[in-house]
């Protein structure tokens, strides 16, 4: 949980960098939420409502998050776009955030594991 709610505080930090951990705990966290909250509407019937919402509010801190993980790998965040090449910009993505950040210090900042 410390990991999205680094994520949250950081809502628009588009520089520096984040490790894989951060980056992948955010994920499973906002993964976790969204499936509690489609459960949640299936009972109430609210199809749409309160997920959708969710989706809106994590969007900013989801790219903020990415950008940095790229910036981990050593690569611009402009290479966020390339997820609108569909289907191939996403697997580019996720293979970029599998990737082992750089270790040492680059030109978006010090290595985040040496950091905590």
């Amino acid at each position: 949980m410390q990991w999205y709610t680094k994520v949250m505080k950081n809502y628009v930090g588009f520089t520096g960098r984040a490790r894989r951990m951060e980056y992948w705990m955010f994920i499973l966290m906002n993964v976790l939420i969204s499936i509690a909250l489609v459960i949640v509407e299936s009972i109430v019937g609210l199809t749409g409502v309160l997920s959708g919402l969710y989706s809106l509010a994590v969007l900013l801190p989801s790219l903020a998050v990415l950008v940095r993980r790229l910036h981990d790998i050593g690569r611009s965040g402009v290479w966020i776009f390339i997820g609108l090449i569909p289907f191939i910009g996403a697997i580019v993505l996720l293979v970029f955030s599998f990737m082992e950040g750089q270790e040492s210090v680059n030109e978006y900042g010090p290595n985040p594991k040496h950091f905590g």
